[in-house]
Order: C-alpha cells, then sequence, then structure tokens
C-alpha cells in the first residue's frame, strides 16, 4: 500500500566514519554537543511522526554522513517500524555500522539502500554484511558510484551479488557539480549491469513540470521545517506547526533541472514510479525493462 505522505528526513547530523574523496560530507567530525543536538533533532521528529503526524506514511533517513552507526537512529527505525500507520523505514547507509539492532524492527517495513565504497572497505566484508541483511529479511538495494577506476570493481560485484539484489550505478561526480562524460562503450558497459544507470547520468529538464514534492512528498530538517525536497530551499512550513498540512499542494519545479535520484524519481513524468513500486525510496526495481520495452520481474 503507497503511503500517503513520504517524508525525507535529512537532521543536522553531517559526519561520517569514511573519506571517499568525491564526497564533500565525508570530511567533517562532529563535536559530542553537535551528536547531542542530532539525537534531540531526531527524537522530536520521531515523537512528532508517531504522535501528531496524520495518515500512513513513509520515512527516508538521508543523512549528510552516516546515520547508521549512531544508536539513536536504531532507536528511531525499532519505534517507527511497529507503528501502525507508518508503511516503510529506510536509509541511505555505507552499511559499515552493527547491524544486530535490526532483529528489533518490524523487518517487513524496514528496508536500506546500501552503497559500497571500494576506497573504505572491503568486497568480501560489505558482501557479508549484505548476507546478513538477507538473513534478517531486510529489503535492500546495493549501490556504486562509477568512477571510471572501479569498474572492474563493479563488475565483480555484480557477479558476486546475489542475483535477485539490484546493483544500481550513481553517475560519478568530481565535486564540481559536473557528471562525468561516460564515452559510448563506458555507459554501454555499465547498463548492461545497471539497466537504469542512463537516468542518472542525465540532468533531467524540471522547470515547471509536474513532481509530487510538496504535494505526497517532502523533506524535513532536524528543525521541522519544510521543504518540498532536498534541492529546492525555499520553506513551504513547519511540521511543528498546527497546520502544517496546509503546506503540502501541488507545484512545479522551480528549478531548471533535476540530476539526483532522489528527486527525479518523483517526477510522474519520467515514469520511476512504475519501476520502483512501493520500493522506491529502497531503490529496488520491481520490474526491469528490456530494449523492446517490455517490463518482466526482477531478476
Amino acid at each position: 500500500m503507497a503511503a500517503d505522505l513520504t517524508i525525507l528526513y535529512r537532521g543536522p547530523l553531517s559526519s561520517c566514519n569514511y573519506a571517499c574523496e568525491y564526497c564533500p560530507f565525508a570530511k567533517h567530525h562532529e563535536t559530542a554537543a553537535e551528536l547531542a543536538t542530532d539525537r534531540r533533532a531526531l527524537e522530536r521528529f520521531t515523537d512528532w511522526v508517531l504522535n501528531d503526524a496524520v495518515g500512513k506514511l513513509a520515512i527516508f533517513f538521508t543523512p549528510w554522513g552516516e546515520a547508521l552507526t549512531r544508536r539513536w537512529y536504531h532507536d528511531a527505525f525499532r519505534r517507527l517500524s511497529h507503528a501502525d500507520h507508518i508503511q516503510r523505514v529506510v536509509a541511505q547507509t555505507n552499511l559499515s555500522g552493527p547491524l544486530d539492532w535490526l532483529r528489533d524492527t518490524r523487518t517487513d517495513r524496514v528496508a536500506l539502500w546500501c552503497t559500497y565504497h571500494p576506497s573504505e572497505t572491503s568486497r568480501t566484508g560489505f558482501l557479508t554484511r549484505c548476507k546478513q541483511l538477507q538473513d534478517f529479511g531486510i529489503q535492500h538495494s546495493v549501490g556504486m558510484v562509477g568512477r571510471p577506476q572501479d569498474f572492474d570493481e563493479i563488475t565483480v560485484m555484480r557477479a558476486e551479488l546475489p542475483p535477485e539484489t539490484y546493483l544500481w550505478i550513481n553517475a560519478y561526480d568530481s565535486g564540481d557539480g559536473t557528471k562525468f562524460p561516460y564515452s559510448p562503450t563506458e555507459r554501454n558497459r555499465l547498463t548492461e549491469i545497471d539497466p537504469y544507470f542512463p537516468t542518472n547520468i542525465v540532468d533531467h529538464p524540471s522547470l515547471g513540470r509536474d513532481c509530487r514534492t510538496g504535494r505526497s512528498v517532502i523533506s524535513v530538517d532536524g528543525d521541522g521545517t519544510i521543504r518540498r525536497c532536498h534541492f529546492v530551499r525555499t520553506p513551504i512550513g513547519n511540521i511543528y506547526d498546527p497546520d502544517w498540512q496546509s503546506a503540502l499542494t501541488s507545484r512545479p519545479c522551480p528549478n531548471n533541472t533535476c540530476g539526483c535520484h532522489i528527486g527525479y524519481v518523483h517526477m510522474p513524468e519520467l515514469g520511476q514510479e512504475a519501476i520502483y513500486g512501493d520500493e522506491i525510496l529502497a531503490r529496488i526495481p520491481q520490474t526491469r525493462v528490456l530494449e523492446d520495452s517490455t517490463a518482466i520481474p526482477n531478476r
């Protein structure tokens, strides 16, 4: 069942235990006070979701850093997953933190978007953690950044993952906001592994186009400020205001383009909902689109 409202939560957490060279958010180490601020913000948000939000909800944690190494996010997952009105609880993660806490969640409501960074961890260790998720019954996708130096590792990872686990590939951005100019040969090689890779290397025209963000999908920060998505900074309300629902309305996109999966996936004209279905937040396709446009069950 689809949620009435999807909330992309991004609190003040901005630290990561990895230091990927292409990621600007992997270089900051937060103080104890900063971490305490993030914890208080998350606990307030979780209480609001459980006690004051209305309708069927899906929650997607998209931190500027790694959240699942912090136990307060484990606590939030447990509490949220057991609430009757929560359809899905999802997080982006590098999968480096402990996993046993997931046993205490409603595993049928939890899913993870897992990114493998070969410069930061071993393939064997990452695959072991994926096997744990499988054993726990946690739905998940696995992804990598399409850096040219990692092409061979991407190929090996695809071969070693279970066939039913989707391996997505993100376009490489060296840090200046420009996506890597893949050659036709490179593009074809990566598309053989991820049939949806061509969608991710395009900055999709979005100005004035319809998008579910701001209507049935919103971004919320640690102060409760509502924005339509992570990529439009104009506030439209605050979840802690009594009339917060008045912020939910259709709005054409004000940006020229949208090039991030967690943004463009909500543009109806791109047909992403038909691909991902109820697993749209965890980036798990429910169909595969072949060259003849025939949809078949995901392998």
